[in-house]
């Protein structure tokens, strides 16, 4: 017996329209990432100490350290808020590139996106 494979309603007009529409949100999508990497993304630690800017490419762009926190004898603490600062404005990029790419592509997770 043979297997019968069920017919998709529509046939190739269907597929080729499927084809346009990703097409058309792959490009939503690159013009989307290219308005985003040149978005810049603002953080603070330590109460407005250290400043962190990054780009949308995920890039520092700007870093400001108040001198009243640069202690010689306690650079680990230094260190700390810098890495809080820079992680916090990361992930302010991040969400803001997933939430723009979701809104394109109505939530559908698509792999490298």
């Amino acid at each position: 017996m043979k297997a019968r494979i069920p017919k998709m309603g529509g046939g190739m007009g269907n597929l080729k329209q499927l084809a346009e529409q990703a097409q058309k949100m792959q490009e939503e999508i690159d013009n989307a990432r290219k308005e985003l990497e040149k978005k810049e993304y603002t953080a603070t630690s330590g109460g407005g100490a250290i400043t962190v800017r990054v780009k949308g490419n995920m890039e520092v762009s700007f870093m400001d350290i108040k001198p009243e926190v640069v202690d010689p004898n306690d650079i680990e603490m230094l260190s700390d808020l810098i890495i809080a600062a820079v992680n916090e404005a990361l992930r302010a990029a991040t969400e803001d590139q997933e939430k723009t790419i979701n809104g394109i592509s109505n939530d559908i997770k698509i792999p490298g996106m």
